[in-house]
This record gives structure tokens, sequence and C-alpha cells, in this order.
């Protein structure tokens, strides 16, 4: 069975989605079946491999509102990964849920079905703890948390473990924290480093030996359609998240 692992912070900007294509592309890279689920309405996973968000039929909105079979919406990429693609109608989940019964389950009843297709099915959320947020952490065997080398960052951080907690004890008691990544790390500065110290010294061993840095071609890479590794594979970028892909699989 594949190992399902959502992506979340609640806070905006912290290269929540740049890890998710990032994080699954180098996963691919490295010789393992990939789907990728934009759980985002903004689509930025799914404008980040090349695919029209417009020129789309359906999308992960069938799926959770409509009740299809992720069978039925899921796209293969260019690079080597298969994509659950996400548009702006999703945005409009949030209201249509609200009165459907078992609505933290829709996500991981449809992930349940395929999960044996692949080796890692990575979920990006939206930077909210919203419904779309609950059904992707109730769907997911372990969070993984981009972290910004700020210090307001850390109280979000806290807020996000607690939700995680709570999702736990209510909803999903498999749920694990798969690990923290510090993004957007300046080593030019003294802020990146004691982040980095403070967060390591309250999280301890979850927090990944890999940071990820702040680098030009991996804000490019969107532009163009394309994960890092077809952009520009030499880049500091693309190496920090081959790393992180490794440290990943190493976790098992």
């Amino acid at each position: 069975m594949g190992k399902v692992i959502a992506i979340a912070n609640q806070k905006g900007g912290v290269g929540k989605t740049t890890t998710s294509v990032s994080l699954s592309a180098a996963l691919a890279e490295k010789g393992k079946k990939v789907l990728l689920v934009d759980c985002d309405p903004q689509g930025n996973a799914t404008s980040g491999f090349g695919i029209n968000k417009q020129e789309l039929e359906h999308s992960i909105y069938n799926v959770i509102i409509g009740g299809w079979s992720l069978g039925d919406i899921i796209m293969p990429t260019d690079y080597k990964i298969d994509i659950a693609p996400s548009q702006i109608d999703l945005a409009g989940a949030e209201v249509e849920l609200v009165e459907v019964s078992g609505r933290e389950y829709r996500l991981k009843s449809a992930i349940d079905t395929i999960k044996g297709n692949y080796d890692y099915i990575i979920i990006d959320c939206p930077p909210s703890l919203s419904f779309l947020t609950l059904n992707s952490l109730v769907a997911a065997d372990s969070v993984l948390i981009p972290l910004q080398c700020e210090f307001y960052a850390l109280e979000g951080l806290t807020q996000l473990l607690n939700t995680i907690d709570m999702i736990k004890a209510d909803l999903n008691v498999n749920l694990e924290i798969e690990g923290i990544v510090m993004t957007m790390f300046d080593s030019r500065t003294n802020l990146s480093e004691q982040v980095e110290a403070e967060v390591r010294n309250h999280i301890g061993d979850k927090v990944y030996k890999t940071t990820i840095p702040r680098n030009v071609r991996l804000s490019e890479a969107p532009s163009y359609g394309c994960p890092i590794f077809a952009y520009d594979p030499g880049s500091k970028g693309a190496t920090a998240y081959m790393n992180l892909a490794q440290e990943v699989m190493n976790n098992g």
C-alpha cells in the first residue's frame, strides 16, 4: 500500500506547493510511483506541471463533491508523475460540504481505492484550516510541514500541531508527523539560523536535516509549467529536494 503524505501549513507563502511539486517529482526521479493530489482551489500544483486549469473538464472537485472515482480524473504528466488536478470550482466545496454526511471522509474514501497503485500519494493542502485541509489530514498517513525561516512561522506551527492532535484524537488515530522541513533558508542571515535552531530545539528529530534554500530557479520553474528537475536539475533547489526525498524514503 502506498504512503499518503499531506503537505500542510495554514500559513501561506511558506513553500507548501513548491514542496508538494518538487518532493513528488524528486520521488518520481528516484523511481517511485507517485500521485500528486491537488486539494488547493488555486490549483498551483496543477499548473506547476504544465496543465491548463481553464481547460479541465474534471478535477478533484468531482471526487470530493460528486463522489467520482479518483481514477476518473487522474492525469499523467510529462514528468513521471500522475496528478489529480484542481481548479477554482473547488473553492465552492467549502460551502457544499457543510451539509454532506461523512464530509470529513470524502477524500479518504476515494484515495483508499487507488492507494495500492502508488508508492507515495502527496496531497497539496490549501493554506487554511478548512474542510479541504481536514479531508486531506483524515486521508493522510502523515503530515509534512514546510516551515519558513521566520519567527512568525513558529506561532502558526503551534496552531497546526494542535489541529493535528485534535484530528488524531477524533478522526484519524493513525495520523503522524512525517517531518518539518525548513524552507526559504538564507545562510547569509542570522535570522534563518536562529529560527532553525529554535525549531530543532523544540521539535527535535522530527525536523529534517535537509533545508530548502531561497533559490531563484525554484521560483522560476512554475512559470515554465515544469518541476525544478526539468527546469534546472543542477540548481541548489533541485539538490535540496532530492536530499529531502531521500530522507522521506529513509523514514519508510
